[in-house]
């Protein structure tokens, strides 16, 4: 595991933490309307280089909580939708990407985890990536938080997992083994024309709130048990590049493809910083 000395300290704090309590403390701050909104808005955004220009309201007045400057919309054309087969979901960096081999995926260098942990210890879904690919993408405090299609599809269920709220920062994915799969978290499977993908939204601590386009808040409330939702009969099916759900605060999406999709493109790395929209496949 790629991690120093200063990862380690800095992750066993964590583990003492009330992530939730703390997270739900968070989820009310920042859904307070105050003349100091305005304030806060404009400090956060120069102390991580919020680009406030490509925002469809750039002036800080404009939002009446500081959860609305966070999960802002951005103006018309901010981000074209490359017309390729995938596109990146969101505005972030690649953590890790690769294949599924042996029912595991890459956490960071040299450590694997179970895919069936991730996705809920459900085998049957599982089995659908085997052999299949993914992409680990986190999202900073300074990226935009709305979540699109990567391609089209037609959504086939979604699972809310309750867990723990770790950061998803760089120094714990190196250092605390199985973090995505021991997170709370929102599975959503779909039916592309690729095959089958699930969508996974990755809390964490500070993450008050992960919400889609067709269920709304999925949490809060935190849940002591896995549950699952069948749409299967709903019909409801996103375009490429349409929005399915959003973030508070900044977190991972993590992308799981079956074996027939489009390949990920080889010349992308770890590390790499991503927009909305630009192509993953050839």
């Amino acid at each position: 595991m790629s991690a120093s000395f200063t990862d380690y300290l800095k992750s066993g704090s964590l583990y003492f933490l009330p992530h939730h309590a703390v997270s739900r403390v968070v989820f009310k701050l920042t859904r307070i309307k105050s003349r100091f909104v305005p304030k806060a808005i404009t400090l956060f955004s120069n102390a991580f280089k919020v680009n406030l220009n490509e925002a469809l309201n750039p002036d800080p007045k404009s939002y009446a909580t500081f959860n609305e400057f966070f999960t802002r919309e951005l103006m018309a054309g901010a981000r074209p939708i490359a017309d390729t087969k995938i596109t990146s979901p969101v505005d972030g960096t690649i953590s890790q990407f690769g294949n599924v081999v042996d029912g595991e995926i890459v956490q960071a260098k040299g450590v694997n985890y179970s895919l069936n942990q991730l996705l809920g210890g459900n085998q049957e879904r599982t089995d659908k990536f085997k052999n299949g690919q993914f992409i680990t993408i986190y999202l900073s405090p300074k990226d935009y938080h709305r979540i699109h299609m990567p391609c089209a599809g037609t959504l086939v269920e979604h699972t809310h997992i309750p867990g723990r709220l770790f950061s998803v920062a760089k120094h714990t994915v190196n250092t605390i083994k199985g973090i995505f799969a021991r997170n709370e978290r929102v599975v959503a499977m779909f039916d592309t024309e690729y095959g089958s993908m699930a969508m996974v939204l990755v809390g964490a601590i500070n993450v008050a709130a992960i919400e889609t386009v067709w269920a709304g808040l999925i949490t809060p409330p935190k849940g002591e048990a896995t549950t699952s939702k069948n749409y299967s009969s709903k019909n409801i099916s996103l375009d490429k590049g349409e929005e399915m759900g959003r973030f508070n605060m900044g977190s991972t999406v993590i992308l799981v493809f079956a074996e027939g999709a489009p390949k990920l493109k080889n010349e992308l790395s770890t590390d790499q910083s991503l927009q909305l929209g630009v192509s993953l496949s050839n």
